[in-house]
């Protein structure tokens, strides 16, 4: 089970957490957790250029390694980075150490202040220790639920989006069929309500 939209309350309790931007102009903060992958991260790319939008890359240290050239160019390319730890890690199910070594290990090859963790989860100690500014968000797209249809998938991101959004997808191969049909049609929807497309 999770949120497609993150209630207040939940953004109230762990208010140290950066859920949302501010909504003072008809900003939308793209982000796609998980890459480099070699298929659906040039797909994003490629697509966030056709709109002129710019986002925010959580990305795995394993997957940087394997793609080096990909994670260069998301960073050629305008757009911020951020550390999703080495291997995808529950931060509720690991050892305080273990979990700091692996985003540690991350860091190795990704240079950011910005951490989301993996799932949302991390606990309060974790989260005490690292000195980065941790980024949620108030939209998931879905794209990773095998239950889910692209066509839900889209319908999702664009009831819930608002200015100051931080939406979440997925560049990987298990969220790439839904992806790939959402995002092209969430930027030219938003798009044309004048909105633009900035990164974190």
């Amino acid at each position: 089970m999770y949120l497609v939209k993150t209630p207040w309350w939940l953004r109230m309790i762990y208010s140290g957490y950066t859920w949302r931007m501010p909504s003072t102009e008809k900003t939308i903060y793209l982000s796609f957790d998980d890459g480099p992958h070699e298929i659906a991260t040039p797909f994003v790319l490629d697509t966030l250029k056709q709109y002129n939008a710019k986002a925010s890359f959580f990305c795995i240290g394993k997957n940087v390694r394997l793609h080096p050239e990909i994670y260069q160019r998301i960073l050629q390319e305008g757009h911020a980075v951020g550390n999703h730890t080495e291997n995808h890690l529950n931060g509720w199910h690991t050892p305080n150490n273990e979990y700091l070594n692996n985003i540690q290990q991350a860091e190795e090859v990704i240079q950011s202040n910005l951490f989301r963790p993996p799932y949302g989860r991390i606990k309060r100690s974790q989260a005490k220790a690292l000195n980065k500014q941790i980024i949620m968000w108030d939209v998931l797209s879905g794209d990773f639920d095998p239950i889910l249809t692209p066509e839900a998938c889209l319908a999702y991101c664009i009831k819930h989006t608002e200015a100051g959004s931080i939406v979440v997808f997925h560049d990987s191969a298990k969220a790439f069929p839904k992806m790939k049909y959402a995002l092209p049609k969430m930027l030219d929807y938003f798009t044309h309500q004048g909105f633009q497309f900035k990164a974190l």
